[in-house]
């Protein structure tokens, strides 16, 4: 009977609840627990499941072009980086806002990985995100402007959906 309810959640794609189920029979101490706590530990892991493939394809869509992430900016060297200023940033409050970004400095600095740092905690923030560095960017604008596509690939009327 658990090989038939095994294959219906796989069938009904709740893949997180089938590993759960899954893990609940190995280990044995399932029946130490209540009914609602094992329906419980099984809804939640299906919505972490559901909630790491949602940030897994932001964060793929991204197009990142560095592995970056907020907890590995090192504020040690002195790149001109204010903490405060970046933790602020790191909290997506400037995108809720509908506010742009851009970040400059000399070469070398780590511009880009910040970016994709920034990119990749908006994408686990649940925003979409988009690295583009600039030549490329104003290239699409100006073929996006020169065709009538411009609508379509400006985010000013939803920006909460753009990074």
């Amino acid at each position: 009977m658990i090989e038939r309810t095994m294959e219906r959640l796989y069938s009904l794609r709740l893949t997180g609840m089938a590993k759960a189920l899954e893990d609940q029979m190995l280990r044995g101490g399932a029946s130490e627990l209540t009914f609602e706590e094992r329906v419980t530990l099984m809804v939640d892991r299906q919505w972490d499941f559901r909630e790491r493939r949602r940030v897994e394809r932001r964060v793929r869509s991204a197009k990142l072009k560095q592995g970056a992430c907020a907890e590995d900016i090192d504020y040690r060297y002195n790149r001109g980086l204010n903490r405060g200023v970046v933790e602020n940033l790191l909290a997506c409050h400037w995108i809720r806002a509908g506010r742009n970004l851009i970040v400059t400095g000399p070469t070398g600095l780590g511009k880009s990985w910040l970016a994709c740092a920034l990119a990749d905690r908006a994408c686990r923030e649940g925003f979409t995100a988009s690295y583009t560095r600039l030549p490329r960017l104003m290239e699409e604008l100006a073929l996006a402007r020169a065709d009538g596509s411009y609508l379509p690939l400006s985010y000013d009327d939803h920006p909460e959906q753009a990074a």
